[in-house]
């Protein structure tokens, strides 16, 4: 499937575009160009964020708060919202399929919502440069964690813990691409609790959505298979993304201007992302996020720390 190169080609360039233009000749886009930059972006980001699990905030936050000449307050609070849009355009898709379970998301995004909202608070309160340069490096981190972490397709789950049993966290899904049936189930779900706590701090403050911390969460730690991990995260934030996005809402920090084309650009793109989920190897897309991601973190490590305005 030659798509996804093509997607992550097409990403760059978008970037490259915008990036070119912030040194000087920003004034002389047209006020329609931004947002359809944002729009076209989005869109392929949306393809990429699905299958990879982890949500558009996560490429959305670092790559247009450091290539798009707009002030980082009003990314974030975009950035949430795009991680919510990404997440319910593909929700029923998954869920119809087998490769998301509300039962598994639920108590975790209950734990990730309301710390979620701490977060956020957080994250307005602190000077701009201090939260991009704490971005560019939790996004540096993201891209090691994706890069070294050992990813189990199918982990091994010899019995169910107690607290799994008792909220009946297990589940079937007919594998796309082998047309197997996996049947699966948890444990470690006390651990997980603990994990999503921290999750959800990190996805009001930076905005970012913290699907990259939830697939590892599942599939690592709590033994979910790693495409219904990679379901799952979806649903986890849509629920802790909607819980923290009130905050910017309430603060001011949407604009209609950069959350509308780069919301129905990440839906568009999040639901040829959700058909792709059920057939392609996710070893080919997560070398894809890992290299844009790498470019994006950087960015903003340099765009905070005043080396590269």
């Amino acid at each position: 499937m030659k798509r996804l190169p093509l997607a992550a080609a097409a990403l760059l360039l978008l970037l490259a575009l915008p990036a070119h233009a912030s040194g000087g000749a920003a004034s002389a886009m047209p006020w329609w160009g931004w947002p359809l930059a944002l729009f076209l972006a989005c869109f392929v980001m949306g393809i990429v964020a699905v299958p990879a699990g982890i949500g558009g905030g996560t490429l959305f936050v670092p790559i247009v708060g450091g290539f798009f000449p707009f002030h980082l307050d009003f990314v974030r609070g975009a950035g949430l919202l795009v991680a919510l849009a990404s997440a319910l355009a593909a929700a029923p898709m998954l869920l119809r399929s087998g490769l998301a379970s509300l039962r598994l998301a639920l108590p975790l995004a209950l734990l990730a919502s309301a710390s979620s909202i701490a977060g956020a608070l957080l994250g307005l309160a602190l000077p701009v440069s201090v939260v991009q340069t704490a971005l560019g490096l939790i996004v540096l981190s993201i891209v090691l964690l994706m890069a070294v972490a050992r990813k189990s397709e199918f982990p091994i789950v010899a019995a169910p813990d107690r607290l799994s049993s008792a909220l009946a966290l297990h589940g079937v899904f007919v594998d796309g691409a082998t047309r197997q049936r996996i049947d699966w189930q948890v444990h470690r779900t006390a651990s997980g609790l603990v994990v999503f706590l921290g999750i959800g701090v990190l996805a009001g403050m930076f905005g970012i959505g913290a699907g990259w911390a939830n697939v590892p969460a599942l599939n690592l730690l709590m033994g979910a298979p790693l495409k219904v991990s990679a379901g799952t995260s979806g649903l986890v934030l849509s629920l802790v993304d909607s819980s923290a996005a009130w905050v910017y809402v309430n603060r001011g920090a949407v604009l209609p201007m950069i959350a509308v084309p780069s919301v129905v650009g990440m839906m568009l793109g999040a639901k040829i992302g959700a058909r792709l989920l059920n057939v392609l190897k996710g070893t080919v897309i997560r070398r894809m996020v890992i290299a844009v991601l790498l470019f994006a973190g950087l960015r903003a490590l340099l765009k905070g720390t005043g080396v590269w305005a």
